[in-house]
């Protein structure tokens, strides 16, 4: 067998079965649900063909003994299989949307966890539709559609009765049969492309959208809402063209659909009377085999009508099952000691989609617990994205990225989250309170948070705020500054004194009072025993450095202790000054250093 049929989802084991897929696997689970409905739809097309046998009853049975006590007992009988088929459509329709709840709650977290990391990873996968795929998935698992395949085995069960009735009437159902399943065959094999580019190109124009809307102010500040939404309109417009196209297959196919059902209805009740007219039939038969002759092709419809459904459902499916397969389960028992600080990387090379040169090329660094490591360099020389890289969230990279002599890797994230502080460039706080944002959603001590406003040098701003730490987010959103807002996250990085904080930028917005309060909480920090990587252009906090790593162009110009490096730096600018063309070569890693060590 070639190695690509062993690659797919659901790939062969060393002996011989194919093992399913995560998603596969999970709706396995759901057999017995799945087999106890196709039970009930048992008992339901068995039932359906008591109007078939009542109407024999009462054409050949009834009118001819004219006997009322016997119209009286079939009828009563009827209702009774009436009754008991109802149950069994309502207990079928009742099981199948539990099981999808089931199915919700078994993959709503698991799809949660691949979504998040799948966004970490930056890869470009379309994630954005990742629950509503899964809200499709359950919604055709209870819905009408898979009815359908539940009905469909016993079409041939309603062929032979009918083959009972008269050959003829068998022929005729065949027939339609296999004119509407070309029908459902021709739906998938022309709708699936039209229907994909639809889905596909919506999913982009509701991207675009929101994007734009996450910046609705500076749109509106610079005047730039009519080019956007010209740009919109022409993305929206190639959208409901797919749409329409798409759409118009749909409804042809479903307009053909129900051309031939009503030939069907009407060429067999006349087949029917051709046969009672040649006495090969009772008039009893001819009606009980028209509803039969429907009945039996009932499924069938109801797959044509539904093929969309189906096909939403299968992408889905797919798109799931690819999510869950890129990013696996982590291991829940993963556990590890709580971990010192004691930070080293070695021969890092971190790359991102869609550059030829690495970000950052063969990074080597130490750092001991209560160290304090400065990291320098221009803009674009790869200060945040080794930032990332340091607390485990930067998704292509290449070396070791050690934490305690581990790779940081191997930790569980919900283990390790709380001993790390991250203070990213874009300060992002979530819908909730100044309280929860501080304490990173989990449970709240009050204790540590004020510890944390206080070291911040927030305690007194918040409590000037009208529901001091339980003011939301949302509504201090529009009191809070640029710089209260970075303080802020700096109180959320260093909640519970964790191991190891890196802090990019983040005196970017602070003001003397500010950065005065992040100087003495760094100073605390380190006394403390904590690993701190602090990222800056400013030169106030150099003097709390215990090291200094300067980076230019993705590579570690310089490195080690403080006084050691700046001796360096120095050197090399008085190198510079003194070369003839030394102020029009200047260096970007040059430039930088000129206000550092003056």
């Amino acid at each position: 067998m070639a190695k690509h049929e062993l690659d797919g989802p659901n790939k062969m084991t060393s002996k011989g079965f194919f093992a399913r897929s995560e998603l596969t696997a999970t709706l396995w689970t759901f057999r017995r649900e799945f087999m106890v409905a196709g039970l009930f739809s048992l008992v339901v097309n068995l039932l359906l063909l008591s109007p078939t046998l009542y109407m024999l009853q009462v054409y050949d049975r009834v009118l001819v003994s004219r006997s009322e006590l016997t119209l009286l007992a079939v009828s009563l009988l009827t209702l009774f299989l009436f009754a008991v088929m109802a149950f069994a459509e309502w207990s079928r329709s009742r099981l199948l949307v539990r099981a999808g709840v089931r199915l919700d709650a078994a993959l709503g977290t698991r799809v949660f966890n691949a979504t998040f990391e799948a966004n970490l990873s930056q890869s470009g996968a379309p994630v954005q539709r990742t629950f509503s795929d899964l809200t499709e998935i359950r919604q055709f698992l209870t819905g009408s559609g898979i009815f359908a395949f539940f009905d469909a085995p016993w079409t041939p069960i309603y062929i032979v009765v009918l083959f009972f009735l008269h050959p003829f009437l068998g022929w005729v159902a065949i027939a339609f049969a296999l004119v509407q399943a070309a029908l459902a065959w021709l739906g998938h094999r022309h709708a699936i492309v039209p229907s994909e580019a639809a889905a596909k190109a919506q999913s982009e124009v509701n991207q675009f959208l929101q994007h734009k809307l996450r910046n609705a102010e500076v749109v509106e500040a610079m005047g730039m809402l009519v080019g956007l939404r010209q740009r919109w309109q022409q993305r929206h417009a190639a959208q409901m063209a797919l749409h329409g196209a798409a759409q118009a297959l749909t409804h042809r196919i479903t307009a053909i659909s129900k051309w031939v059902r009503y030939c069907q209805q009407s060429f067999a009740l006349g087949a029917g009377a051709l046969l009672v007219i040649d006495g090969q039939l009772s008039p009893g038969a001819m009606i009980a085999a028209n509803v039969l002759m429907t009945r039996a092709l009932a499924p069938i419809d109801l797959m044509v009508s539904s093929w969309r459904s189906f096909l939403g459902a299968r992408g889905a499916f797919e798109r799931l099952e690819q999510l869950l397969q890129r990013h696996p389960e982590r291991d829940p028992a993963l556990t590890r000691v709580p971990p010192k600080g004691a930070v080293c990387l070695r021969q890092v090379v971190a790359s991102a989609p869609g550059r030829s040169r690495p970000i950052l090329q063969d990074v080597s660094l130490q750092a001991e617990p209560g160290s304090v490591t400065v990291v320098l360099g221009p803009s674009g020389s790869g200060k945040s994205t080794l930032a990332r890289v340091l607390v485990g969230i930067w998704p292509d990279v290449s070396g070791e990225v050690l934490l305690d002599e581990r790779p940081l890797d191997g930790w569980s994230r919900t283990e390790l989250g709380p001993h790390l502080g991250y203070l990213p460039q874009d300060i992002e706080l979530f819908d909730g309170t100044i309280a929860e944002n501080i304490a990173r959603f989990g449970e709240i001590d009050s204790a540590r948070v004020i510890a944390a406003a206080q070291g911040a040098g927030l305690h007194e701003m918040i409590l000037r705020l009208p529901k001091g730490y339980d003011t939301p987010i949302g509504e201090a959103g529009g009191l809070l500054s640029g710089g209260q807002r970075q303080r802020i996250g700096l109180a959320r990085a260093i909640h519970g004194e964790p191991a190891l904080i890196v802090l990019d930028e983040p005196n970017a917005n602070l003001d003397d009072v500010g950065e005065t309060a992040l100087m003495q909480a760094v100073r605390q920090l380190k006394a403390n025993g904590k690993t701190v990587f602090l990222i800056t252009h400013r030169p106030g906090v150099i003097a709390l450095a215990d090291r200094l790593l300067v980076l230019r162009d993705g590579r570690v110009r310089w490195q080690g202790p403080r006084d050691a490096v700046l001796a360096q730096m120095k050197a090399a600018q008085s190198a510079a000054q003194r070369a003839p063309a030394a102020p029009a070569q200047a260096s970007p890693g040059q430039a930088v250093a000129l206000p550092m060590v003056s």
